[in-house]
């Protein structure tokens, strides 16, 4: 019997101003920002010493799981802006275990902590038990859709 080990996966968002976007969403996830190839002490190091010119030196960021458990996310900048409502979002696991007042309580500290960091709350769905705990709907600072679960 063979062993199959799952595929890794890279979440990847096309956006304006990589470096911002990841800092948000570094604080968002309790991410980092991925440190730079081995030898710089710093992206700038490194970009300095490819040749990089400046004006380029925000195309791409990521940020990375500190424990190496969840995915790697890359932002790459892109000229077009955002135009229509996500098909695809990320759910912000913000009250495990967690229902009722206690939950959306937990999700609203949640919210106004996003919020100081540059995230904008859209709407509330109440708890509908037995299948709806309650979410908050929020985007990040470059309008991307992402819930508060």
């Amino acid at each position: 019997m063979s062993l199959e080990i799952a595929r890794e996966v890279q979440i990847t968002f096309d956006c304006a101003d990589p470096a911002g976007l990841a800092a948000f969403w570094a604080e968002a996830l309790g991410y980092r920002l991925q440190a730079p190839p081995p030898g710089f002490a710093s992206w700038e190091q490194a970009l300095e010493a490819m040749n990089i010119p400046p004006e380029r030196r925000n195309d791409a960021s990521a940020v990375v799981d500190p424990k190496g458990a969840g995915p790697r996310v890359f932002f790459q900048r892109v000229p077009e802006g955002k135009t229509a409502k996500n098909r695809v979002h990320l759910d912000l696991r913000a009250a495990p275990g967690l229902a009722g007042e206690e939950r959306m309580a937990a999700l609203e500290a949640e919210a106004v902590r996003l919020a100081g960091l540059g995230a904008t709350r859209v709407s509330r769905r109440e708890p509908a038990p037995p299948l709806e705990g309650g979410h908050i709907v929020m985007t990040d600072p470059e309008g991307n859709e992402f819930c508060l679960d």
